[in-house]
């Protein structure tokens, strides 16, 4: 067999040599991303293959930001590779977009090795692997639908305060012994408020007539309700109880003028609410906001319903071993959630 000689192309002090790989990106920027500052690096490629490098640090400040966009712009490059640092990279993100064509990495891609590892080699680094194009950038939605997405995980999180208070509240009565959730399904139903507010008026005092406070179907249920109000509550646990009440009031108003906020930015896409509302199970109109703030509302972003669905989360991860593929529990294979889309 002939002896076939090996090309280098290129040097890099951190991997060794880059063989045979083709430079995609003449001129590009690795970005190394700090809370208070940010490495760039430049790496210009001639017509030779040969690769220059220019370093500068630059604050995270807006002016340092923009002064950042200046620079690349005075040296003609306009695509930018950067790691996803924390929430570090928004700010960043959101001044160089408007004149630059920027990929955004997952810093497990572009991690340099170790005992390697300088902010200018990491900028350094990102560069080298973004200009062979061997970096995959993360799906980033338009900025509207970035914004959307925020409000949506906001709302989920004040959802889950809720929940929380919930939680404290029926705990608060299970301690004193008031059994109000064995016989209504909701606690925080207009019914069990109303006899939740006159036990607090007094709390010593819960032999009262309940009969005026209940409405609905649980008016049969009157025997039941007074011996499951029939308990000893603590003023401890009294004032414990007025104060996740107010709380959990306060947080309900927020959501409600924060979801008037989500229905206002999500109204461009309401075409596209409508068309998920018509899917099995999306009977709420902010489930439906919810898919088109994770995922938008081009599907070009994605090269195939592979693709969608893992970034959706709706696919597991590969677990294979001596050939045997193993999927796990309580998610459907691959090939059958792609044939849905």
């Amino acid at each position: 067999m002939p002896f076939l000689p090996i090309i280098f192309t290129n040097f890099s002090v951190q991997e060794g040599l880059f063989m045979s790989l083709k430079i995609v990106y003449k001129i590009c920027c690795g970005i190394d991303v700090h809370k208070t500052f940010v490495v760039a690096c430049i790496a210009s490629t001639s017509k030779e293959g040969v690769t220059t490098y220019k370093s500068h640090r630059f604050s995270t400040y807006t002016k340092g930001l923009k002064d950042l966009l200046q620079w690349l712009l005075e040296s003609d490059c306009k695509d930018i590779c950067m790691e996803s640092t924390g929430k570090y990279w928004i700010p960043v993100y959101n001044i160089l977009e408007k004149g630059c064509s920027i990929v955004l990495a997952h810093p497990k891609y572009v991690k340099a090795i170790r005992g390697k590892k300088t902010d200018k080699k990491d900028a350094k680094w990102i560069a080298d692997l973004f200009k062979h194009d061997l970096v995959a950038g993360s799906f980033m939605p338009p900025a509207d639908i970035r914004q959307l997405r925020d409000l949506m995980r906001y709302r989920y999180k004040l959802t889950c305060f809720m929940s929380s208070e919930k939680n404290r509240l029926q705990n608060c009565l299970t301690v004193s012994n008031i059994q109000l959730g064995n016989v209504v399904s909701d606690t925080f139903g207009k019914s069990s408020k109303r006899i939740l507010d006159r036990i607090l008026e007094n709390p010593l005092d819960t032999s009262f007539d309940i009969a005026p406070l209940i409405h609905g179907s649980i008016k049969d249920k009157i025997p039941e309700l007074e011996l499951a109000i029939d308990g000893y509550i603590t003023p401890e646990q009294a004032g414990k109880l007025k104060i996740i009440k107010k709380h959990f009031e306060d947080l309900e108003s927020r959501k409600t003028e924060l979801e008037e906020l989500i229905l206002a930015l999500a109204s461009p896409n309401q075409q596209e609410i409508d068309l998920i509302l018509t899917a099995p199970s999306f009977k709420n109109i902010f489930s439906a906001i919810t898919v088109i703030s994770e995922i938008g509302v081009n599907m070009e972003s994605f090269p195939s319903a592979k693709h969608l669905c893992s970034w959706a989360g709706l696919t597991p991860t590969n677990n294979e071993s001596a050939g045997k593929k193993k999927c796990l529990s309580g998610f459907p294979k691959p090939d059958a959630i792609s044939s849905h889309f």
